[in-house]
């Protein structure tokens, strides 16, 4: 068994203060004492990042534990194991000789082994005439079974701590959510407010956390967009409050009050097409857009160069489909812009101009185009058409790709914000990332 004397190591490898104390402390081992040695070691590859070892020195213990004949680590049973580097590398599946010993040194610098090596440093067991071990030369578990209740309690924090990374990690997750949907929501309603520059502090958040952040620096992250979120919410509830509020509170209308005595307020479509929402054309005027809603006059949408005027039937909402800011479309959509009048688009009038040029270019049929016009209303069927001219990369037939967009408007399942949304964050400045 065991003598319990202080041993020195083999050959040139030296005495440190640190294998003395390790000694003592196995030294201290009480009688009964005992632990289930592999519950021992899964408490240790959770307390490894705490323990300052890595997966190769828990192979090589594992391979040792392996060669321990009991269950239960106890000092009755002795604590001596003695295999041969050959035998290690075996049971570590093939690991190098010079790296078992290396990995060896490690688990005794960490205070987890403790060497008890035989006058020629070999690893040799003596037996008594019974068979018993009277003393055997090798390694000691001693330490493990003296730190059993450190290392569970190390383990225990390294649990508790990854848990607690692991709510971190959700909590961003789910506000990152909730801020970019808002933010669209807000820019697909039209709400006022500075929603690219929340969006763009939200991005800075974002990619401002290293890859491997740490727990301080993800608390303060949470906190930082928990702050945006809660702006936009206050600024959404300001909204909400001081609007009339349909029947169904999803939707909410926003009634355009117009002073020329000879026109009729209009209500602005909502995100959902409203099927058979049929309107008569005035023909004096040309049917009511958004666009004279902001001041511009004169009928939005001329095809001249198809030779086509607009039906009676024709929907004027726009198929039920949002307009947006034409600044958002062409922040979306900076491609368009080449084809403007003199290469500038300073109005709806220049983006529908410059559509039907793109339209051209890109081999869309003009029936495809005004029945596009027809169904989404021409602000937006110019819009869908700078959409497409800034994926056209990623489109086999822009014709095809139209007419599959106005039967899903037709539908209502088709919303421009989300694919306006995609592009800003796909044009963003280099060196940001998307998402």
């Amino acid at each position: 068994m065991e003598t319990g004397s202080v041993t020195t190591p083999f050959g040139r490898r030296s005495m440190t203060l640190g294998m003395l104390a390790s000694q003592v402390m196995a030294g201290e081992i009480k009688p009964d004492q005992s632990v289930d040695k592999w519950k021992l070691f899964r408490a240790l590859c959770e307390a490894k990042p705490l323990l300052g070892i890595g997966d190769r020195a828990l192979a090589v213990l594992n391979a040792l534990l392996s060669f321990y004949p009991k269950n239960e680590l106890a000092q009755g049973n002795g604590l001596i194991v003695f295999p041969s580097n050959i035998q290690l590398s075996l049971r570590t599946h093939g690991m190098a000789e010079q790296t078992v010993r290396r990995h060896l040194a490690a688990l005794v610098d960490a205070g987890l082994l403790l060497r008890k090596d035989s006058p020629n440093g070999k690893r040799y067991v003596r037996r008594d005439r019974a068979g018993e071990v009277d003393e055997a030369f090798g390694f000691s578990l001693a330490p493990l079974l003296a730190r059993a209740e450190e290392i569970e309690q190390l383990a225990a924090a390294v649990m508790a701590e990854r848990l607690h990374v692991q709510r971190l990690r959700e909590r961003i997750t789910l506000c990152r959510r909730d801020i970019a949907k808002l933010i669209e929501a807000a820019v697909e309603e039209d709400i006022p407010g500075d929603w690219q520059g929340l969006y763009s502090e939200f991005r800075d958040l974002i990619e401002g956390l290293p890859r491997s952040p740490t727990t301080a620096q993800l608390e303060l992250l949470l906190d930082e967009l928990t702050g945006v979120r809660t702006n936009i919410l206050n600024q959404l509830e300001i909204q909400v409050k001081s609007t009339k509020q349909r029947g169904n509170a999803v939707y909410i209308e926003r009634h355009i009050q117009n002073s020329n005595p000879e026109s009729t307020s209009e209500i602005e479509p909502s995100f959902e097409t409203k099927q058979g929402a049929i309107a008569e054309p005035d023909n004096d005027r040309g049917s009511v857009t958004a666009a004279k809603g902001r001041g511009e006059t004169g009928h939005p949408f001329e095809q001249k160069e198809e030779g086509q005027s607009r039906r009676a039937g024709v929907r004027n909402d726009g198929g039920g489909l949002k307009s947006f800011p034409l600044g958002l479309v062409l922040q979306a959509c900076p491609e368009v812009l080449a084809y403007g009048p003199d290469g500038v688009i300073r109005n709806w009038r220049d983006l529908m101009a410059a559509a039907v040029i793109v339209r051209s270019m890109l081999g869309v049929s003009p029936s495809a185009y005004e029945e596009a016009a027809n169904v989404m209303g021409p602000e937006n069927a110019a819009t869908v058409m700078a959409c497409i001219l800034e994926r056209g990369g990623h489109i086999n037939s822009a014709g095809g790709y139209l007419r599959g967009l106005t039967r899903r408007s037709e539908k209502g399942e088709f919303a421009i914000g989300p694919m306006l949304m995609a592009l800003v964050r796909a044009n963003a400045p280099a060196g940001r990332k998307v998402g």
